[in-house]
């Protein structure tokens, strides 16, 4: 195992190396936040498998805070496995106590390293989605409320709603304005697809917002939209506005013709699946953190 950021060329294979595996898998190895660590954003660490000078295996681990456990992702070559790469790989990402490793889409390769490592389930975040074949319900706003779409003086105003929104959760909370820069600098963001709430008489100040996403074609899914991030002030919960927002969302991204629509969630945020039951989304598949027992 090689402890270090790769090169140029080693990013490149890491990056052949997720193509391919998203298409056999059928679902994609690391995170958004995963690949932006990649491609060389923020500090985690990166570790590389080698066989002489081939890339066969990837990780890349965030550091611990406050708020959350060091936490590793890993992706073994497709034409590689069935070696041990990945079982060393995820040994040697779980180096500290509490750190966790994710299985996206909790595949049966990602469960033999489980149980041959004696790992146990330390988080899981389910994977919805609604097919947009299926009717949806009338948006009704509530009285005193306005929904639009983002304008750039927005943005001090969704980290204050986000930053609150999440407070408690490792990958979201904590946003600054780089987090938001970066976002809207990629190709898929598209202010049309990012709605807010605001009180009617003053739509500078945001009650809520909902952060739409479309993700191209990849492995065996075609393009799919995405509810990316639906944040609530806590001071304005209980309005129906997580439903509206993300209503809105799915309604425009139903409406730009794409096929369906997937969203992540906790699996034990109760309130949140059933709002989700409710607009017709349903369980595609589970990631899983594990974490040494």
């Amino acid at each position: 195992m090689a402890d270090r950021r790769p090169t140029d060329s080693e990013r490149e294979a890491v990056e052949q190396a997720l193509d391919r595996a998203t298409t056999v898998d059928g679902a994609a190895p690391l995170s958004e936040q995963a690949v932006r660590a990649l491609r060389g954003h923020g500090d985690g660490r990166h570790v590389l498998a080698l066989d002489g000078e081939t890339v066969v295996g990837y990780a890349v681990v965030e550091a611990a805070t406050d708020s959350a456990p060091q936490i590793a992702e890993v992706v073994v070559h497709p034409d590689h496995r069935g070696r041990g790469v990945g079982t060393r790989l995820v040994d040697h990402v779980l180096d500290v106590p509490a750190a966790r490793v994710w299985a996206h889409g909790l595949l049966p390769a990602a469960q033999r390293v489980a149980e041959r490592l004696d790992l146990t389930v330390a988080r899981e975040l389910l994977q919805m989605r609604r097919p947009s074949t299926e009717p949806l319900p009338d948006l009704t706003v509530p009285a005193g409320v306005s929904v639009r779409t983002y304008r750039p003086g927005d943005d001090a105003e969704i980290l204050r709603v986000n930053n609150a929104a999440f407070s408690w959760h490792p990958e979201q909370g904590g946003w600054t304005q780089a987090d938001i820069d970066e976002r809207t600098a990629e190709s898929w963001f598209d202010p049309a697809g990012l709605f807010v709430a605001t009180p009617a008489d003053d739509d500078t100040r945001l009650l809520g917002f909902h952060w739409t996403k479309v993700h191209p074609p990849a492995g065996s899914d075609p393009a799919l939209g995405e509810v990316y991030v639906v944040g609530i002030d806590p001071a304005e919960q209980g309005r129906g506005l997580g439903r509206v927002l993300t209503l809105a969302g799915v309604r425009h991204l139903v409406d730009a013709g794409l096929p369906a629509v997937l969203l992540y969630v906790e699996a034990d945020n109760a309130a949140a699946v059933h709002t989700y039951d409710r607009l017709g989304f349903t369980r595609f598949h589970t990631d899983t953190a594990f974490a040494r027992r």
